[in-house]
């Protein structure tokens, strides 16, 4: 009895020694694996470009009145066949023209007593340009003047203003992406150069959003295209 106590005894120790070995073996790979992970630099990486609008929206809004609402859709007519006539001449096609439905106002059910408008009934309407012909636009712009020679009663607001859109984000993302992480690594490079280490392998990225902005308030067709990379690299 004595004998196969002392048995089990050796077994209980000998499991007890190997358990020790492989929970040290363990904890100096953990501890590894721990000092890798702390040696890390997180970074960010810039690319931008200026690239050229491909589309541009021009609104064209113009007012009318007349004492009754016949007379009024009549010079909606003609100051819209106008306006298209005008567009035809300077080199854009009937399909790159929409016309939106008049705003009508009954301009006296709002006034009262004797100061009233000559004419009842008001419309705003506006013939929407939707081109790629960008330097059409901007060389078109100026002459709309004419227009106004003809009798068509042009507006502005914020609302109807021209707008230039950029529409190949689609086409420059995967370069731009390279380059932001390019320059993220040369970042981390001088961090791995301070630290005597060099940049391993990446641990963890994250795109940022793509961002279009107008290069200036002067040159709205030209646009900034910008994207920030965030990259964790590890040192080694």
């Amino acid at each position: 009895m004595k004998a196969n106590g002392t048995g089990q005894a050796a077994l209980l120790g000998g499991l007890i020694a190997l358990g020790l070995i492989w929970g040290g073996s363990y904890l100096k790979d953990a501890v590894h694996i721990w000092k890798q992970a702390d040696r890390v630099v997180s970074v960010k990486g810039l690319a931008e470009r200026e690239v050229q609008a491909d589309l541009v929206l021009w609104p064209l809004s113009f007012s009318v009145a007349a004492d009754s609402l016949e007379g009024l859709y009549d010079a909606i007519d003609r100051d819209r066949t106008k306006i298209i006539a005008f567009l035809l001449l300077h080199g854009f096609d009937q399909s790159e023209l929409s016309f939106s439905a008049p705003t009508v106002q009954d301009v006296w059910a709002s006034q009262y007593g004797e100061q009233r408008a000559p004419q009842r009934y008001r419309a705003d309407a506006v013939l929407l340009v939707r081109s790629n012909k960008v330097e059409g636009v901007k060389n078109t712009q100026p002459a709309v003047a004419g227009l106004v020679s003809q009798g068509v009663l042009l507006t502005q607001s914020y609302e109807h203003k021209t707008q230039y859109v950029f529409t190949g984000l689609n086409d420059i993302k995967p370069d731009m992406i390279a380059e932001a992480t390019a320059n993220a690594r040369e970042a981390a490079r001088q961090f791995a150069d301070d630290a005597d280490a060099e940049v391993g392998g990446i641990r963890a990225a994250q795109q940022g959003y793509f961002s279009i902005t107008d290069l200036d308030a002067y040159t709205p067709e030209i646009k900034r295209v910008r994207v920030v990379t965030s990259v964790d690299y590890l040192l080694e």
